[in-house]
């Protein structure tokens, strides 16, 4: 089966899926409250990702990965009401095209620097998470001590800099 006919079966059942989910919300009182609106957007990542996987395009694993995650920080944020935590969860999403490179390696039978490269970007965006969630009084537990992320941080660009072959 060609790329385009793949391509507009993984369009047609997504579509099907997508609008079986909404009839079941318009006819199963109580079923939408279970799903509020940060899951649609989660969703949308879910379909992506089937999107990538039916049409043979293991890269749609990072877009499909940013929108889950982002669906995921609202969700955290419409439960909690702790609207005010986006002045640092913003820095997952680089952590969040991490793990879809690293998704789309699995899917796509990629070479090691592709894992290694997934594993970098999660690691910059967790440690961009900390440094903005410790400034933005997140992590009590690091206090005054958040710069020590962005010194060891350059240690480590440094270090690798030096050493790589």
């Amino acid at each position: 089966m060609d790329v385009n006919r793949r391509s507009n079966l993984a369009l047609g059942v997504a579509l099907i899926v997508l609008g079986g989910i909404f009839l079941a919300t318009q006819l199963i009182p109580g079923l939408g409250l279970i799903l509020s609106w940060p899951w649609i957007i989660i969703g949308v990542g879910v379909l992506l990702l089937f999107i990538g996987l039916l049409a043979g395009a293991p890269d749609m694993a990072v877009p499909a990965c940013i929108v889950g995650g982002i669906g995921g920080i609202l969700y955290y944020q419409n439960a909690t009401g702790d609207w005010t935590s986006w002045a640092y969860m913003w820095a997952l999403i680089p952590a969040f095209v991490g793990v879809g490179i690293l998704v789309a390696a699995v899917i796509g039978g990629r070479s090691r620097s592709a894992y290694r490269e997934g594993l970098r970007t999660v690691l910059v965006g967790l440690v961009l998470f900390l440094v903005f969630g410790s400034f933005f009084g997140a992590f009590g537990w690091l206090g005054a001590y958040w710069p020590l992320l962005l010194v060891g941080a350059g240690l480590l660009i440094l270090v690798e800099g030096l050493v790589k072959r």
